[in-house]
């Protein structure tokens, strides 16, 4: 008849233990699930329980529970409150769970500072409201309601909050969260991250059905340094070409994505293709050159073939840009033209005032430059500050046959792919001493936009570190006092 009896309770009392003044033995848990109970007020004897649960029955009312002192967890979860801690706190009352009932709104719990997790998935709040005292709340779950925004829960010291499937449109209210670790919004209307990239302690973010659309929207949470799992399944940018890649690559501290473990071997596979580290760029240089040449007609270039004695020799001088590396090339085929000529490579990039055409770079349009590329006409290529730079064997092999050896100048990019080949070239690092007087002379020449002349101060420490970390990768260093 859903009235509970001394009989039923004694089936579902365990865990014998020592009362609370331990002057005598109790039990201490009781578990009555399923029982379709309405009527529980035998429990008021019952005033030594520490643990009550009572799921799955047709319960409306937990007076009872104003006279067990000293519970501290309650599961009054599947049952047909329509109001909630209606009863005296129990004293350190710390979890609760009355999920699936049919409770409207939530009540003031300024009694009930020791509640530490508080479950009221599946019933009818629209709103948070009353948590403003529970200073011990650490995990707080409200899916399956009718919430339309995040209010009520400044400086709860929360670390799991879920409020997946109700109606939220934006991420806010969650500002002074700065221990929150899970994060569930699953099942929402939420088109932007806008409102995470604070929260530096967040290692799970489930964002399964919502409405996110571009992948740009990852920036808000690509510097959360402990983020691990991340949830975007069923959200329009899943859509997008090498969506998986593109969001490994941005976020390189997951571990999961989309329910699914990253391995190694993919964030390697996102690195090398969004980000690749110079030697990647470098054989991927080298290999398109070698396919592309041996697709041409054969012929073969004896002034440049590695021979028994000796490779071919190839002067390279590298260094930043505007660093000296230039004039010192061409003062050198001046001093030794009888043993160096100079190799100009091409480019897409305009001259710069004071260049010449074939004297300083062959100048041209990037449809030409990619047409030498596909037709075999480069030994090594290499891109930087948004332009293309290639060595053409043409160059090369018309220096050779004049018994020559090719001296040019490279970025470091360009060194790298040709290390790549079977040339052997020997490399003159070429530096500044003073990055301060090197910034200002690339101001005084005026070519340079503040971007440029930033960056190209900034490798500066880049090829020295290079010199130092990777001995003998360049046969000398020259460093150029006056700019």
């Amino acid at each position: 008849d859903g009235v509970l009896d001394e009989d039923t309770v004694a089936e579902g009392l365990h865990k014998l233990g020592r009362s609370a003044s331990g002057l005598e033995y109790v039990y201490l848990h009781l578990s009555l699930p399923g029982h379709e109970l309405h009527d529980i007020n035998i429990l008021s004897g019952y005033v030594h329980l520490q643990k009550l649960e009572l799921s799955y029955n047709k319960i409306n009312d937990l007076s009872c529970v104003s006279h067990m002192p000293y519970l501290l967890e309650l599961n009054a979860s599947n049952n047909e409150l329509t109001t909630y801690f209606d009863f005296e706190p129990p004293k350190n009352l710390k979890e609760v769970d009355f999920s699936y009932n049919q409770i409207p709104k939530m009540q003031d719990l300024s009694a009930y500072q020791s509640l530490t997790k508080l479950l009221l998935d599946f019933n009818n709040i629209e709103e948070i409201r009353g948590l403003e005292k529970c200073h011990s709340l650490a995990h707080l779950s409200l899916s399956h309601n009718r919430l339309t925004a995040i209010t009520g829960l400044e400086n709860l010291p929360l670390r799991t909050l879920n409020l997946g499937s109700n109606q939220l449109e934006k991420i806010s209210g969650l500002d002074s969260l700065k221990s929150l670790q899970k994060l569930d919004l699953s099942s929402n209307k939420i088109r932007s991250l806008e409102g995470l990239e604070e929260h530096d302690a967040l290692e799970m973010i489930n964002l399964e059905d919502n409405q996110i659309a571009e992948l740009q929207e990852l920036g808000w949470i690509k510097e959360l340094p402990l983020l691990r799992v991340l949830n975007l399944l069923k959200n329009p940018l899943q859509e997008q070409t090498d969506y998986w890649l593109l969001v490994v690559f941005t976020l390189l501290q997951l571990t999961e994505l989309d329910l699914k473990k990253i391995s190694v071997e993919e964030k390697v596979a996102a690195v090398n293709k969004y980000d690749p580290p110079p030697e990647v760029i470098a054989a991927k240089d080298h290999m398109t050159h070698v396919m592309y040449s041996m697709l041409q007609p054969q012929r073969v270039l004896d002034s440049t073939l590695p021979s028994l004695d000796a490779p071919y020799p190839m002067l390279v001088l590298a260094g930043p840009v505007a660093c000296g590396k230039r004039e010192l090339t061409h003062k050198i085929c001046r001093q030794f033209n009888n043993f160096f000529r100079y190799g100009p490579c091409h480019t897409t990039r305009a001259a710069y005032f004071g260049e010449e055409n074939r004297l300083d770079y062959y100048f041209l349009s990037q449809e030409a430059f990619d047409k030498m590329v596909n037709t075999g006409k480069f030994i090594a290529t290499y891109k930087y500050s948004g332009y293309y730079y290639g060595l053409g064997r043409d160059t090369v092999e018309s220096i050779a046959r004049e018994g020559l050896a090719t001296c040019v100048h490279l970025e470091i990019e360009g060194v790298r792919s040709l290390k790549k080949t079977y040339f052997k070239p020997r490399c003159i690092l070429v530096v500044p001493m003073n990055k301060e007087k090197y910034e200002g002379h690339l101001r005084r020449k005026g070519l340079f936009s503040r971007s440029e002349i930033e960056e190209a101060v900034s490798r500066v420490d880049m090829y020295i570190r290079i010199s130092q970390d990777l001995p003998g990768y360049f046969d000398a260093v020259v460093y150029t006092g006056k700019l």
